[in-house]
């Protein structure tokens, strides 16, 4: 792999990828007394799973597994159980015969290990992180898991929130103590996530605010906002709403250019029936501003995700429509 870096690492390097959702994935090279520093942040920070075995079921390439995952749980001396086979009938039969487990998974993995889970038994806890998991996932999870926890993060500074006690699906958690994180004041004035750290200042181009009780709250990856005539629209608001539908189970919300509102809303879905575009939009005209509304609008028979969990967006902006438009 050609890493394209020609300076020379005084010290010895963690060399990763980040995960290349909004363009061609950058490499990444942290020294490894900034990794101390935050595992050290992080345990001393989140005891909760202290006694919990981490069950690590997703890439350890990655920060959120390697690092969150399998690192931290050596720094608190524990085993951690790292599962290559992302099957999620084969991560449940490890799940029922592991007690006290901590499973840290994508959103997509996590909502397949809730609709299989037996009834009348419970996840002990689960760590999520990568994207907001949609309302309905979130609320299914919520009633299936003893604890659910939600951290936040890029590739450049590793962890940089945890959630012990997550209460709302955008809701990523407070800073660990040895960042400076800024946001926007409150849900109607968000801005840009920024995170500092020493000299290292981390412009992540997360959208987002601080809620009154000090949680940094997520609202959109700014390069995903939708500008529909001067007009913002987050993805998130319509993907919840069109997943109120009860037949829906999943979708993914994007913008295309548009040469009369600059861009416009796109919607892929998918259903366990077939839906006209027409019921989707009336649906979403009951709970969105008109400028929200969903233009395209495509049933597919599952939502293309990357193999970390995440959506590409910026890809599904270049597709071409595979249904016609709404008019």
């Amino acid at each position: 792999m050609d890493l394209k870096r020609e300076d020379e690492d005084q010290t010895a390097v963690l060399v990763q990828t980040s995960s290349g959702t909004t363009g061609d994935p950058k490499v990444i090279c942290r020294d490894w007394d900034s990794i101390d520093e935050e595992l050290e942040s992080y345990t001393k920070s989140f005891t909760l799973p202290q006694e919990m075995t981490p069950i690590i079921a997703c890439p350890v390439t990655h920060s959120y597994g390697l690092i969150a995952g399998v690192l931290v749980a050596m720094r608190r001396g524990q085993h951690p159980i790292i599962v290559s086979n992302i099957n999620p009938k084969y991560l449940l039969k490890k799940l029922l015969t592991t007690p006290s487990h901590l499973l840290y998974s994508s959103p997509a993995l996590l909502n397949s290990v809730v609709q299989l889970y037996p009834n009348g038994q419970k996840l002990h806890a689960v760590m999520t992180s990568g994207t907001v998991l949609p309302q309905s996932w979130f609320d299914a999870l919520k009633a299936k898991a003893q604890f659910v926890f939600q951290q936040y993060g890029c590739s450049e500074a590793g962890c940089i929130a945890i959630n012990p006690q997550t209460e709302s699906a955008n809701q990523i958690g407070k800073p660990l103590p040895h960042l400076m994180v800024t946001a926007g004041e409150n849900i109607d004035a968000p801005a840009e996530i920024v995170v500092t750290k020493g000299e290292l200042v981390i412009y992540t181009q997360d959208i987002g605010y601080v809620d009154p009780s000090g949680q940094l709250c997520f609202v959109s990856r700014s390069d995903d906002m939708i500008n529909v005539s001067g007009l913002n629209v987050y993805p998130q608001d319509v993907e919840n709403v069109v997943m109120e539908i009860p037949e829906v189970s999943d979708a993914v919300v994007f913008k295309r250019a548009d040469s009369l509102s600059g861009e416009r809303v796109c919607l892929q879905f998918v259903a366990d029936i077939n839906i006209e575009p027409s019921r989707i939009r009336h649906w979403c005209s009951t709970r969105l501003a008109s400028f929200q509304l969903p233009i395209d609008v495509e049933q597919r028979d599952a939502i293309e995700k990357m193999p970390n969990g995440k959506v590409n967006r910026k890809a599904l902006s270049q597709s071409k429509i595979s249904l016609p438009a709404l008019g």
